[in-house]
């Protein structure tokens, strides 16, 4: 196994970036450590369409398995709920090479912000921070008040990198897939991960 990076998926819409940003993960032999939301489960079983009838834990490893990720290892996933905050990312001593919160919800980056961890997101975020490892945080919300603008601003001082889900088109996608891909690959990119996901510019 390669590095460790852990992928928080919060209740904003888009989930789709960090279910594929997952499976880049663990098909580029990485580690990875999912936290999930409350509010993030709820709107990640609507948006893949997927059945809910099985234990928390299960969920991400079945839905990848039925999109055909190929899993190197047993081990390659870990899923945590929010409200474990014994889990390992609560620690400082609990080394990773990354932090991506994809989706951000507005409710989480004011949390991170403000430095409040209430739970095992805000908390391995705040980690993150502190210890100077990366931390990218996908903000989903459209039109953005001043709040949420001063917000951004306050995490990107603090050293996280605000990465808005913004799609592009120039490489002419054909999927829905595809479409998020552009938006995973600059993840990867800062996460330092290499990968084919996309078409470089020319």
């Amino acid at each position: 196994m390669k590095h460790r990076y852990i992928v928080a998926i919060t209740g904003a819409s888009g989930v789709i970036y960090g279910i594929r940003l997952i499976r880049a993960l663990i098909e580029s032999h990485c580690r990875v450590i999912a936290v999930i939301s409350d509010a993030g489960y709820q709107v990640l079983c609507h948006e893949t369409e997927y059945q809910i009838n099985q234990p928390f834990k299960d969920y991400i490893k079945s839905y990848l398995k039925s999109q055909n990720t190929a899993f190197s290892d047993d081990f390659a996933l870990e899923v945590y709920p929010e409200s474990d905050t014994a889990a390992g990312p609560a620690s400082g001593s609990y080394v990773h090479s990354g932090m991506a919160i994809a989706p951000c919800s507005m409710k989480t980056l004011a949390s991170i912000s403000c430095g409040i961890g209430n739970n095992l997101i805000a908390r391995a975020a705040d980690v993150s921070l502190k210890e100077r490892r990366p931390l990218i945080l996908l903000p989903r919300e459209t039109p953005l008040s001043m709040i949420h603008l001063e917000n951004m601003t306050r995490a990107c001082r603090a050293g996280a990198l605000i990465l808005p889900p913004s799609p592009s088109f120039y490489t002419c996608p054909d999927t829905i897939d595809q479409l998020a891909d552009t938006v995973v690959a600059r993840v990867l990119d800062h996460l330092g991960i290499p990968h084919s996901l996309v078409p470089r510019w020319k």
